[in-house]
């Protein structure tokens, strides 16, 4: 709290650790940061009203993560790892992303249905603009695997069609994606 003060009363000890834990990243990636000047809007979504900054904050357990651009749009997000993934895949998941699931492992496994989860949550915060359905509106086309994470080649069809693509890593139990993109 010396660093950056508490924007809003935040009782629970944990989420205003989180809370704080990504404001300094946001001060650590871009030390000019107005982050006293942050605004939420109705979908959520933190924001600059003047937008001299694109930026997106992720928490899980006891990971923070955050994205900063002059530029681009950006979204950034962390998942843990979990089963419960599996409850709820048939609401995220249309069956050409299940098939390109199962081609990279030959079963749908945990992780790679939290990636996918993570690559639809970073390009839900990359649009912006909520009222998008993760099933119909974002389509994850193809994953590319390496030892550590990947790249997966994206689209989001609100409004506009728009290709992005998706950095990830995992590390500890959890997945890291990311996306940098213009908006046009």
């Amino acid at each position: 709290m010396q660093e950056v003060p508490l924007q809003r009363e935040i009782s629970h000890p944990h989420k205003r650790l989180q809370h704080l834990a990504g404001r300094i990243l946001l001060k650590k990636l871009q030390p000019d940061f107005p982050y006293e000047l942050i605004k939420i809007a109705d979908t959520r979504k933190p924001f600059l009203e003047n937008e001299a900054y694109h930026f997106s904050i992720s928490h899980c357990r006891e990971y923070a993560a955050a994205i900063v651009s002059k530029t681009d749009r950006v979204g950034v997000d962390i998942e843990l790892v979990d089963p419960k993934v599996e409850k709820v895949q048939h609401k995220f998941l249309s069956e050409p992303e299940q098939q390109i699931l199962i081609h990279q492992s030959s079963i749908l496994n945990i992780q790679l249905l939290t990636l996918a989860w993570s690559i639809k949550e970073v390009i839900y915060k990359w649009y912006g603009e909520g009222g998008v359905d993760f099933k119909e509106h974002i389509h994850i086309d193809n994953i590319f695997l390496n030892e550590h994470g990947g790249m997966a080649e994206c689209a989001v069809s609100k409004n506009i069609m728009r290709h992005l693509s998706v950095h990830f890593i995992f590390f500890e139990n959890n997945c890291l994606a990311w996306v940098s993109a213009g908006n046009t």
